[in-house]
């Protein structure tokens, strides 16, 4: 699974990246701060299965407070988009390429509204963010036409071989797209039983943005909460684009959070509304008045600053994956001691073996059952797992 982080310059993309992974990501108060994209390990917030065992878990990735496991997923932060993206301005036709592999979109608005279309800092509230989710939704729409329209008579010709559906799918195999979307996306625009010769311009565009929806979701991250002009923005965001999710964020906060749990000085677990603070003798009156202005103005008024849920959201509500754990009906560690060390995303409707798959592709061989270890159930290679399951593979010796 890779989560894609959008936007347009200036807008705290890669304050958002950084806060999510804690990686080492250029942030800067001009265009174009980033020109190669940004990859990292973000994590998603999850019961975790010691509570279960009453255990206490020694994860390998990722880590666990107080119960809440925190399970890697891979973020790409790419470079901001302008208007004529998909045309290449500004370099944004590369921009777009680095997408290709991204399963679902957390788009980065500047909900204050200080950010011009060019990402260009003006006076807070004299720009509309609604702007912003109308070009990003056309500059990825004109993305997914162009390869289409690119070569479409060599395209219709190869086509005459194959069914419409297999076509358009072969068509976008570089993009990480279902034949399964392929075919809803034909059903959604009544283009099912249209010949692709007969096709217009028009079809060409309803489709590409239709199959654009499906395979790449956008959840949109209303960033800079913390300025007063947000809220109105957020309120006419959720309005205006009610069939979005629309998630009100302070990337800087989330990461001043993050770093200073880093440092001990506090406790926090992402996606918290509130911290404790454990050194504040060490704290400089800035340093605590900061943190205050945090919990009362950002974690207390918007319940949390909204990156853990971008991530969150991104992973099992729209995506609909499962955690499942490695673990053994006898002993719950490794051979290293590690209790519960291990914790896997996978897709909705995984089975017993994609599982024994996905930790090695020896256990996947060798496969024979496998165990539903909190049931103590032998299960087969096509029993479809639950989340939060801990699973023990049984292969030949």
């Amino acid at each position: 699974m890779l989560i894609g982080i959008v936007g347009k310059p200036n807008v705290g993309k890669s304050t958002f990246f950084k806060a999510a992974t804690l990686a080492e990501a250029e942030i800067a108060n001009y265009p174009f701060t980033t020109i190669e994209p940004n990859e990292g390990v973000g994590f998603v917030r999850v019961d975790c299965a010691e509570k279960f065992f009453d255990v206490k878990c020694n994860p390998r990735q990722g880590f666990c407070i107080d119960g809440q496991r925190f399970v890697p997923a891979r973020l790409i932060d790419v470079a901001g988009l302008v208007p004529g993206a998909h045309a290449g301005k500004g370099l944004g036709n590369k921009f777009l390429s680095d997408l290709v592999q991204a399963d679902v979109l957390i788009h980065v608005v500047d909900a204050s509204g200080s950010t011009d279309e060019s990402g260009k800092s003006v006076e807070p509230g004299s720009y509309d963010p609604l702007n912003d989710i109308k070009f990003i939704e056309a500059e990825l729409d004109a993305w997914f036409t162009s390869m289409l329209n690119e070569n479409w008579g060599k395209f219709i010709r190869h086509a005459l071989t194959l069914t419409p559906d297999k076509a358009l799918h072969e068509q976008f195999s570089g993009f990480k797209i279902s034949l399964d979307q392929v075919i809803k996306a034909l059903k959604y625009t009544k283009l099912e039983g249209k010949k692709l010769m007969d096709w217009s311009g028009a079809d060409i565009m309803d489709f590409a943005s239709a199959v654009r929806k499906m395979s790449k979701p956008v959840i949109v991250a209303a960033n800079k909460i913390d300025l007063p002009t947000s809220k109105k923005n957020i309120e006419r965001l959720k309005k205006e684009f009610a069939d979005y999710l629309v998630v009100p964020c302070s990337a800087e906060s989330e990461l001043a959070l993050r770093e200073a749990a880093k440092s001990g000085l506090i406790k926090y677990i992402p996606g918290n509304s509130d911290f404790e603070i454990l050194k504040k003798d060490t704290l400089s009156e800035k340093q605590f008045k900061a943190l205050e202005f945090i919990r009362t103005k950002i974690l207390k008024e918007w319940d949390g600053t909204g990156v853990q849920k971008c991530l969150n959201a991104a992973a099992l509500d729209f995506l609909h994956c499962i955690v499942v754990f490695p673990g053994g009906v006898s002993k719950l560690e490794d051979a290293h001691g590690n209790v519960l060390p291990d914790a896997f995303l996978l897709p909705p409707k995984a089975t017993a073996f994609d599982f024994a798959a996905k930790i090695h592709t020896d256990l996947a061989k060798n496969f024979v059952a496998a165990i539903d270890v909190k049931t103590k159930r032998r299960v087969g290679k096509e029993h479809e797992l639950k989340h939060l399951d801990v699973i023990e593979i049984m292969t030949r010796k």
